[in-house]
């Protein structure tokens, strides 16, 4: 899993994060030892494709990655937006005329979804860990951050930027964030931990792990 505040985390005394926490909770209802691997994103996912039994997190539904996985369950429901400090845009089509350069995370499913939306190469700006997309609009590096709103909201959260207005936009791309395996993963575990991922969803268990790490929303 990446270190993706709130997402996944992985040095936090609090916990693993929103993803990360019902993860680990299900993993322990098996009895399972977990070790967790940080790799670099794009990296971690082709090790997991090529690899057997491998567990990754939080990793969006896409076409190009359908075949290259086992999807055992989704783990919430994520919602993207443009964030900017200007006048937030109300739709893709303007989004595309506006912003000249669009910051998105290394090899996130932002990249695909603004690609299938007809943004050019040069419009999205693909962002390592350590670059501070809040940074970087403040610098005006870029025009618009593409994210997903818990990221965004975590991350503004924390930054030294809060006395300025943070915009979003409307949600304009949703897409489930799952617990996926590798390609040859074993069937047994895949639906034990299907069956402890939907437990925790119906004892209420699963909303209020992700409800802890959820701060203010900004102005629309």
């Amino acid at each position: 899993m990446p270190d993706a505040p709130p997402l996944t985390l992985h040095q936090y005394e609090g916990g693993h994060g929103m993803v990360g926490d019902v993860t680990l909770a299900a993993l322990a209802r098996l009895g399972k030892l977990t070790e967790i691997v940080a790799e670099p994103w794009p990296r971690a996912q082709a090790s997991v494709a090529r690899g057997r039994n491998m567990l990754i997190i939080p990793l969006s539904r896409t076409p190009e990655r359908e075949e290259l996985y086992t999807w055992i369950t989704p783990v919430m429901e994520l919602e993207r937006a443009f964030f900017s400090l200007d006048e937030p845009v109300t739709s893709f089509a303007e989004a595309r005329q506006r912003y000249r350069r669009i910051g998105v995370g290394l090899g996130t499913a932002q990249i695909a979804i603004l690609q299938h939306e007809g943004f050019r190469d040069e419009q999205i700006v693909q962002l390592t860990l350590g670059e501070n997309p809040v940074h970087l609009l403040n610098l005006g590096r870029i025009d618009a951050w593409f994210t997903g709103v818990p990221e965004a909201l975590y991350i503004w959260e924390g930054s030294n930027y809060r006395q300025q207005n943070l915009r979003r936009s409307p949600t304009l791309a949703s897409t489930s964030l799952y617990l996926s395996c590798s390609k040859e993963c074993d069937a047994r575990l895949v639906e034990d931990l299907r069956s402890a991922i939907a437990e925790l969803e119906q004892e209420g268990i699963s909303q209020r792990l992700r409800q802890a790490y959820l701060p203010l929303q900004p102005d629309p």
